[in-house]
């Protein structure tokens, strides 16, 4: 029979799941009401004109596709994305400042690309600035190509910004609708 392990021996075995957990790979979960504080403020800090906690309590209410990345406990990033009659609609990704350009944004396009196909989506659409360059980037790397212009889409600090709308096609068609 072999009793308990010494004190110093229990200690580094506690240490080491302790380090192995602080290792865990980032996480994709669903977004839950706990979350909006902590996605709110990553918004925040985001854009100019953010969305209000009331827009995603709203989303989540309303059954949307929404997601978080969770790294050792935090909310990293998130996106959230609706879908119906056969196509989807990904409304918001963002990724927190001190994080971005690490590969956590891909990580949930790729994810909501997963998602969407899962729901039989044919296609995802989605808005972006086209000052924002590394989205942009990000989105043609992930096979999204353009589709159009929106006139004066977004509010800006001097008026009003257009949006490039991006679609990404399942079945590897061409750009047009």
């Amino acid at each position: 029979m072999v009793g308990p392990l010494p004190c110093k021996a229990r200690r580094r075995q506690v240490s080491a799941v302790i380090a192995a957990v602080k290792d865990l790979p980032p996480i994709i979960r669903a977004m839950s009401q706990s979350d909006v504080a902590s996605v709110l403020e990553i918004e925040n800090e985001t854009y100019d004109f953010p969305w209000s906690a009331g827009i995603f309590r709203d989303c989540l209410l309303a059954g949307y596709t929404a997601v978080v990345l969770d790294l050792d406990n935090e909310v990293v990033g998130y996106s959230v994305m609706s879908v119906a009659a056969g196509e989807a609609h990904l409304l918001n990704i963002c990724v927190a400042k001190a994080l971005r350009r690490r590969g956590i944004g891909k990580r949930l396009v790729t994810e909501m690309l997963m998602r969407a196909k899962v729901f039989s989506a044919a296609r995802i659409f989605l808005e972006v600035r086209p000052s924002n360059s590394p989205a942009l980037e990000l989105y043609f790397k992930t096979g999204f190509k353009t589709l159009g212009v929106r006139q004066s889409y977004y509010k800006a600090k001097d008026g009003n910004e257009d949006a490039v709308v991006l679609i990404y096609r399942f079945d590897g068609a061409g750009e047009s609708a």
